[in-house]
């Protein structure tokens, strides 16, 4: 007995209103689909959100447009689909993709508050290279390093 299984789309955990379903007719298309499914078992685990809250996020409020978590997940989601290098964000900040495995809910970037923004959903490498550069003793005084990653928490986490 043969057992062929075609299906015509999959579903997957939805974006508030938005449906999320993987087609195969084309359209646009992106060879990092597979994202989708780590997305899938982060919903379930929660691991980004506890990675996030390993942060302390001293910038100023009213200047945000991406919280710690988003930029947590955009860099351990690019990781995890091979795009280890930081510049390599400077391309990825445009794909819609990526921006919903974010969870951003504006995946073409059209809202975004800096007209010079505009069309990008997700952030920049210079933006990401904050939340890695940053150490507890100079984010509050250091401009460029106002996020403080708390090591130890990270490491009870992931170790």
């Amino acid at each position: 007995m043969n057992t062929e299984c075609k299906p015509e789309q999959l579903e997957y955990q939805s974006l508030g209103r938005r449906e999320v379903i993987g087609r195969f007719d084309g359209g646009r298309i992106t060879s990092d689909g597979g994202g989708l499914l780590l997305r899938e078992v982060d919903q379930r685990i929660g691991l980004l959100d506890r990675l996030a809250g390993c942060f302390t996020d001293h910038r100023n409020p009213e200047s945000i447009e991406h919280r710690v978590r988003d930029l947590v997940a955009q860099r351990v989601y690019g990781l995890a689909l091979g795009y280890e290098d930081l510049n390599d964000h400077d391309n990825l900040r445009k794909d819609s993709t990526l921006a919903l495995l974010v969870g951003k809910r504006d995946l073409t970037g059209e809202r975004r508050v800096r007209e010079q923004d505009r069309g990008n959903p997700l952030a920049a490498s210079s933006t990401l290279n904050r939340l890695e550069l940053g150490i507890p003793k100079s984010a509050i005084s250091d401009r460029y390093k106002r996020i403080a990653a708390d090591n130890e928490a990270m490491d009870r986490l992931l170790v």
